[in-house]
């Protein structure tokens, strides 16, 4: 099949180049247009017109997909099927409707569960034990259309969002590429999603990535995991931020948010530190930067 892939992230380059070694032809590559990054603030492609340009592949970067342009252009290449992975935009129907295969999109949940735009997180935020990736037809409703295809991965101890994540977008774009087979070959064939079991998965933003030192420990791991790399597990001493690497609950109870060596008091046991980024400086092992702060007797995280 002819395919148009739809992709931003990095999460989304396992699946194009999967796509890129199968059977199928890409032949062009939707993503968001070029964004702010780093401390400058320098405009910098996403990941995925990065490896798509270095690809040759044609690459188009509407502000919207409504924008009529893009639609002519999408119209013209004529795509059998559109692939998606984690794009970052809503498709409107006039979009959905070009190709005759429609839009296939590569989700990190086991769909009806956690629809939305960030799957992984809200899985460790709830403490899933098993969680996936599914393939669907994409719908104008969000994450709402018949499944083609599901795969599961069990959620270890300590994974981080990043980590989780790594390893659904390998095995996921094995899926994909399964499940576009599947629909060449008239093998596959949507089943609409169930009604119960439905749960949504906002954005993670940096205010819910705040740690609330009262909350038990088991809780404080788990926001610090599911905001690892992003968008960082943060809190504040002495009026400065200070980012969260992953922590490790123990059996030592301190008062809520004290420090005590490494160790920091929650509303259960206390958690022990293991690396942060103060305001303004790199990341370093919380041990060191506490031997430099020297924090008082007493002194809290706020």
């Amino acid at each position: 099949m002819r395919l148009v892939f739809a992709g931003t992230p990095e999460p989304a380059l396992a699946s194009l180049q999967a796509l890129l070694d199968s059977r199928h032809e890409v032949v062009a590559v939707v993503t968001r247009p070029d964004a702010p990054a780093g401390r400058g603030r320098t405009l910098r492609p996403s990941p995925v017109r990065a490896l798509a340009e270095s690809a040759g592949l044609e690459v188009l970067t509407p502000p919207t997909p409504k924008d009529p342009a893009f639609q002519q252009r999408l119209r013209e290449i004529a795509p059998d099927c559109c692939p998606v992975v984690a794009y970052g935009a809503l498709v409107p129907r006039p979009v959905l409707d070009v190709p005759a295969h429609g839009w296939v999109n590569l989700h990190f949940s086991l769909l009806p569960a956690w629809r939305g735009a960030a799957p992984v997180q809200h899985a460790l935020l709830a403490g899933d034990e098993v969680t996936g990736a599914s393939t669907f037809l994409l719908e104008e409703g969000l994450d709402t259309g018949p499944v083609f295809g599901v795969l599961t991965e069990q959620v270890r101890p300590g994974d981080t969002s990043g980590d989780l994540l790594g390893r659904l977008s390998v095995a996921g774009a094995g899926l994909l590429v399964a499940t576009l087979d599947g629909i060449e070959d008239g093998t596959v064939q949507p089943v609409p999603q169930p009604p119960d079991g439905v749960s949504l998965a906002p954005k993670v933003l940096a205010q819910d990535a705040r740690v609330d030192w009262s909350a038990p420990a088991l809780r404080v791991d788990r926001v610090v995991r599911a905001c690892t790399p992003a968008p960082g597990a943060w809190t504040t001493l002495r009026g400065r931020r200070v980012k969260l690497g992953p922590v490790r609950p123990t059996e030592d109870v301190l008062p809520v948010g004290e420090l005590r060596g490494d160790l920091v008091g929650t509303g259960t046991t206390a958690v022990r530190l293991g690396t942060v980024r103060p305001e303004g400086k790199g990341e370093m092992a919380a041990a060191d930067w506490l031997r430099g702060l020297r924090p008082e007797p007493g002194e809290r995280l706020e």
